[in-house]
């Protein structure tokens, strides 16, 4: 059955024989991690090591993604499945629990409304033709929200207008703790408020402060992005999950593998705040990118181009 990765490797550690096969696996991992080319011997060790896990919890454990040791517990995960990670489309298998359903992502207007009340209605009546300003207003009505929202924009926007860069780092990972700390109610209507006008799309495009967590001075190769992504284990993560919920497909009749269109918006919001952040490219359309190029990808040109159009063309964003 399927279980907690922190807790499947407790029992795992207790026992002699697991023990030492998670060991194995370890070590397999650590290698993999260090780009270290492992010879035949070795990879049918680390194979081996991985099938004689059988049934053990290991093998099937998942990890929650707001759980307060979510790296270690993704870290484990890796260990054990660290023969999915040798190429790019191999990673469809999320490490995350069953993702939302559509009822639990449904936005509680109700609740909302609740928090609407008094002098706050005036405030917001005023916001009728700007969606993305409304959704921000009713953000500042949650204490959590209000200040896990002013925590990455006091974050990201250090540096801004000097020569002083950003640190990116630091921004990302408010970015993560807003949209994994914050109830979903508020978070998804500041990213994917409806515009009718540049005025909001210009607000909804700079939700994630992207001069710091989003651009770069000069656009990057997309493999530098996905090898970036690859040895962060939050960052592969959330892209196993968004390959997994938001994975097109000709031959369904909407596109996609996976009929949960929120499943797959919520994978695109675990992306934001990892070194592969995807947004908006203008304030007049919904369109979404990441921010690097395929030129100069030689004979790679081709996984280049799918890597980018995951978010540029995916039918089921």
């Amino acid at each position: 059955p399927s279980s907690d990765c922190v807790m499947a490797e407790q029992l795992c550690l207790s026992d002699s024989t697991c023990n030492a096969t998670y060991r194995t696996l370890e070590n397999c991992a650590l290698a993999k991690t260090r780009l270290l080319s492992l010879d035949h011997d070795s990879r049918v060790r680390c194979l081996n090591a991985e099938l004689d896990l059988g049934n053990s919890s290991l093998l099937h454990c998942k990890c929650h993604r707001r759980m307060k040791r979510q790296e270690h517990c993704l870290r484990i995960f890796w260990t054990v499945h660290s023969s999915m990670t040798d190429g790019y489309f191999n990673l469809e298998t999320s490490p995350y629990e069953n993702p939302a359903n559509e009822e639990h992502w449904k936005t509680d207007y109700n609740k909302l409304a609740a928090l609407v009340s008094g002098k706050n209605c005036s405030q917001l009546a005023g916001d009728a033709t700007n969606p993305c300003l409304r959704a921000t207003h009713v953000c500042n009505l949650s204490k959590k929200c209000f200040r896990l929202r002013t925590d990455y924009a006091s974050i990201c926007t250090k540096g801004a207008g000097s020569e002083d860069v950003c640190d990116r780092r630091k921004c990302h990972r408010g970015l993560r703790n807003f949209f994994e700390k914050v109830p979903e109610d508020f978070t998804k209507r500041i990213l994917f408020c409806p515009c009718q006008d540049e005025f909001c799309g210009e607000r909804r495009r700079k939700t994630i402060v992207p001069d710091c967590s989003f651009q770069y001075n000069t656009k990057p190769n997309c493999l530098w992005l996905l090898d970036s992504c690859l040895e962060d284990h939050i960052c592969k993560s959330r892209l196993a999950d968004f390959q997994q919920n938001c994975q097109p497909v000709d031959m369904s009749p909407e596109g996609c593998s996976v009929h949960n269109h929120a499943a797959c918006l919520q994978a695109y919001m675990g992306m934001i705040g990892t070194p592969m952040t995807p947004n908006y490219v203008s304030n007049s359309s919904v369109a979404v990118s990441l921010w690097c190029t395929c030129e100069n990808s030689g004979n790679q040109k081709e996984k280049c181009d799918q890597i980018l159009s995951m978010f540029e063309s995916n039918k089921c964003l």
